[in-house]
């Protein structure tokens, strides 16, 4: 790592010859893929990204020139360039470096990037910004090709364009989403990709016309002044901005040359730099997919260190059950936001491609499509991440609810994701959907209780959100003939004298072992896992109160209108006195953890709820 020693900001980068950078980067790569391998995260996209972020902060002067980024897949080389180096190999670890970019973790990162589709918007805005206040900073934003399938990138676009503000957009092309790319904008840069050709066609047609001495010309001249005939990246210029590209990624003096250049040119300029995926390390460079969020791994092998335990995952619970459901009813239709092997949807692609629709990074399309599915008779199912269906209140509310429509939304990622951080954690989709009229609301305990879950929304004709969590299921065993659940019907596990526990999600099994933990104590404990967040079971809520006359509701959600909101306007509404103790999500943001570190740390671990719930009936004694 002899260069990469010596840089301890992009000042120290300038200080190198342009023939060094290739060497750089590499060594940057290979730090990337050794603490990778130990910690897990974004592989892929970042070591395609690396020789472009080294030619960014070589030509631009970072801090004060901005580089925006859509999400922080793509950044791990602008973390260690920027003097995050030596705490690299804390990344996506509890009290380390975030695995996306934070404003407050380092004076470089311009914008926090989590989500896709922002970084368009967000550069806009400064752009704007230095042109009311007289600045004279550069703005840059790093658009990865998955990221300009969001409608939200496009407005920005449209805008950008009617602005003509100084700004230089870069699309990063590397040829894929996170999964294979999908959609027209997907076809439009395979063809800017064939820019040869189409230069050498342009060429061959402009001989011909020239033979015809007046109308050949004039055609000539209304194609080139249209730029229809012969520019292949007329979508971008006929929107405000001026086109380059396409432009090799991996060729660093060639980056440095043409950012150089469009540096100083007036208006918005869009960069095209093609991208590969993994680059410099085989096993990534061959299954990109695999390897853009991955698990710890072998460096020499490229294996991934997985849990070698066989208890399934809820997403594979989910992935089954929908392609077991599918098999029997035709009318099953599914729909992803550029999340197949995310959602687990990727199997019922193989197994229904006619019956499966990845729409790209646009959710609030998916949700509003699956409604204009419903409405003909098919039954979709949309399978999406909860701090992503965040993006989609409005058409959840208006396109869906307030319609009737037979939308099932599987909200997986629910909860505390862990290493992701406070960007991904599902913990407000509870208190953002259960507003909402005419809307089913559910939760799983556990894996079993899913697939009957999922069963059910199927079959009950109006809409269904179902939220469950990331990773291992409970290890409970599963049956083999799904049934239907009542609608608003939880179930008693255990009744207490002293206290009673409404559970909802994955934190019923942490209530069972917190209620074992409090017998030991002394303390008549009992628990009902609630299974449905709307409608609730009032019954079973009053039932509980009755028993104890204190209660307890516990989620994996923030409390601020959560589940446990939810119990208490029931009580007030229907006049049932009882103690209550809620335990949740505060009300603050979660770093990024181990969930079962983040679970701990928050009280809701068995061991830890226990201990609250004994504090707490002792001071109310």
């Amino acid at each position: 790592m002899t260069l990469l020693a010596k840089v301890r900001g992009p000042k120290d980068l300038k200080k190198m010859e342009v023939a060094q950078l290739s060497q750089l980067a590499s060594e940057v790569r290979s730090v990337i893929i050794q603490n990778i391998s130990k910690t897990g995260g974004h592989l892929a996209s970042s070591l395609g990204a690396a020789d472009l972020i080294v030619a960014l902060h070589y030509v631009y002067d970072t801090p004060d020139d901005k580089i925006v980024f859509d999400t922080g897949h793509q950044t791990y080389a602008h973390k260690i360039l920027t003097g995050r180096a030596d705490k690299f190999s804390t990344i996506r670890q509890k009290g380390g470096l975030s695995g996306f970019l934070k404003r407050y973790e380092s004076e470089y990162d311009a914008f926090g990037a989590g989500h896709a589709s922002t970084a368009l918007s967000a550069a806009a805005g400064m752009a704007a910004a230095r042109d009311h206040t007289g600045g004279k900073y550069k703005v840059v934003s790093v658009v990865a090709d998955g990221c300009m399938t969001g409608g939200m990138a496009w407005e920005a676009m449209q805008n950008v364009g009617q602005l003509g503000t100084n700004i230089l957009v870069v699309l990063n092309d590397n040829q894929m989403f996170i999964s294979q790319r999908v959609g027209r904008l997907g076809k439009i840069l395979t063809q800017l990709l064939t820019l040869g050709t189409v230069q050498n066609a342009g060429r061959k047609a402009e001989l011909f016309l020239n033979r015809f001495q007046f109308w050949g010309k004039k055609i000539l001249r209304v194609a080139k002044r249209t730029r229809v005939l012969f520019f292949p990246g007329m979508i971008f210029e006929e929107m405000g901005f001026t086109y380059f590209g396409p432009v090799d990624g991996h060729n660093i003096p060639e980056l440095v040359e043409v950012l150089g250049y469009v540096k100083d040119l007036r208006g918005p300029v869009l960069l095209h730099v093609v991208t590969k995926k993994g680059k410099g390390y085989e096993p990534a460079e061959t299954e990109p997919t695999e390897f853009h969020g991955t698990p710890k791994f072998d460096v020499e092998t490229g294996l991934s260190k997985k849990d070698p335990a066989t208890i399934p995952t809820f997403t594979k619970v989910f992935s089954d059950t929908i392609v077991r459901l599918a098999d029997k009813d035709p009318r099953i239709a599914a729909i992803t936001a550029a999340m197949p092997e995310g959602t687990g949807l990727d199997a019922f692609r193989d197994r229904f491609p006619r019956r499966y629709y990845d729409v790209g990074i646009a959710e609030e399309h998916a949700v509003t499509f699956a409604a204009g599915l419903a409405a003909e008779g098919v039954k979709p199912v949309v399978a999406i991440y909860s701090s992503f269906m965040q993006r989609s209140f409005d058409q959840v509310m208006h396109d869906i609810c307030l319609q009737k429509l037979p939308v099932v939304i599987a909200m997986d990622r629910a909860g505390l994701v862990g290493e992701d951080g406070p960007t991904h954690h599902g913990v407000f989709d509870i208190g953002l959907f259960r507003m909402l009229p005419d809307l089913i609301s559910m939760a799983p305990a556990d894996e079993d209780e899913f697939q009957h879950m999922i069963y059910t929304a199927l079959e009950l004709n109006v809409p269904v959100m179902l939220r469950y969590p990331r990773g291992k299921g409970f290890g409970v065993d599963m049956a083999s003939e799904l049934k239907r659940l009542p609608v608003g019907k939880g179930r008693v596990i255990s009744k207490g004298r002293d206290v009673n526990i409404l559970a909802i999600g994955s934190r019923v099994h942490p209530a069972v072992k917190t209620c074992e933990l409090l017998k030991a104590r002394g303390i008549d404990a009992g628990v009902s896992d609630m299974r449905f967040i709307k409608p609730l079971d009032g019954e079973l809520i009053k039932e509980m109160a009755g028993a104890s006359g204190r209660l307890v509701t516990v989620e994996d959600n923030a409390l601020e209108t959560g589940f446990g909101s939810a119990v208490l306007e029931y009580l007030n509404a229907h006049a049932v006195r009882s103690d209550v103790l809620r335990l949740g999500i505060p009300d603050r943001y979660i770093e990024q953890g181990r969930p079962d570190e983040l679970y701990d740390d928050l009280g809701l671990s068995s061991v830890k709820m226990a201990d609250g719930i004994s504090r707490w009936l002792e001071k109310n004694k």
